[in-house]
């Protein structure tokens, strides 16, 4: 008699509007920090894997660009990916912020969501900031509009209802084999997450000053011993926004090199000697080479095609 599989494992994506909480739930999840998190809408570019081992399965998250009307070439790149994962994943959770208001952008991500083949979950986030007796009313609106698998309210921020959410996600994944090694967290590269960790600490410190026009790229990066040498510069796409990034003699592009390095050498676990430069590329983020040189190529949000 064959003995039945207990271990469960798939992948599990995360969608829904820019700046409803996607990276946040994600590095609450695995416990740890890999994607990056800021106020602003659109933080998250590229497609995010990260992977969560359980004595009872293995979670492969799929964190995804918000999805959104496209307004340049890194739009159409960033929506892309989003709505191309939907295909490939075992499970779907979708977040929501907590309100009774459907809006155009959740409209849209419905129409996509009636389509897919795979389980949604509905999370409802940031239910800290709600009282609880109005969650009631939220999932009921929310209810009407597609057969969810489950409804799971959570506050990625303060880690409320997360191991249920777990929970759920398992109930829904195939059984099968893990697909990576127990250890394992990211399958990003160490140099893509470093830039990412560079990019959030300008996106937060600049704050309104300059739109979503920036990059990093990572010019070296080499473990020489006691201490890691990163050479790193921040793309912006106005003369202007450069003297910003700069600062008054320097101030703010040290302060972001300052906050970066504390973050880097917690990742690498060993001291870093992080230099920055800035410069400036014209309408990067509408140039398809552009686009590709700084780790966005047009060919993976259509799935490698």
């Amino acid at each position: 008699m064959t003995e039945r599989p207990t271990y469960k494992s798939g992948f599990v994506t995360l969608v829904g509007r820019p700046n409803v909480g996607k990276s946040t739930l994600m590095n609450r999840l695995i416990g740890q920090k890999i994607a990056i998190t800021s106020n602003k809408p659109q933080t998250t570019r590229n497609r995010i894997q990260t992977v969560l081992t359980l004595p009872e399965g293995q979670i492969v998250f799929v964190d995804t660009p918000g999805i959104h009307k496209a307004k340049n070439k890194l739009g159409d790149y960033m929506v892309g990916v989003a709505e191309h994962t939907l295909e490939d994943v075992d499970v779907i959770l979708w977040l929501v912020e907590p309100t009774d208001y459907i809006g155009a952008g959740e409209r849209h991500i419905i129409e996509r969501l009636r389509r897919v083949k795979a389980p949604v979950i509905l999370v409802i986030n940031k239910t800290d900031t709600v009282k609880k007796e109005e969650i009631l009313r939220f999932i009921d609106v929310y209810r009407r509009e597609l057969d969810f698998a489950e409804i799971v309210p959570v506050s990625a921020l303060k880690g409320h209802n997360t191991e249920e959410l777990v929970k759920c996600i398992l109930r829904y994944l195939p059984y099968g084999p893990a697909f990576y090694e127990e250890d394992t967290v990211t399958d990003q590269p160490v140099r893509q997450i470093a830039a990412e960790l560079i990019r959030e600490k300008a996106l937060r410190l600049l704050e309104d000053e300059i739109p979503h026009g920036i990059a990093v790229t990572i010019e070296s990066m080499k473990d020489s011993g006691p201490i890691w040498q990163i050479d790193a510069t921040i793309i912006c796409e106005r003369d202007s926004h450069k003297g910003i990034v700069i600062g008054k003699g320097g101030q703010m592009l040290k302060k972001i090199g300052s906050s970066a390095r504390m973050d880097l050498e917690r990742m690498l676990e060993k001291q870093v000697n992080l230099k920055l430069w800035v410069k400036v590329r014209k309408d990067w983020r509408d140039s398809e080479l552009l686009l590709k040189n700084y780790g966005y190529n047009p060919k993976d949000a259509r799935g490698g095609e």
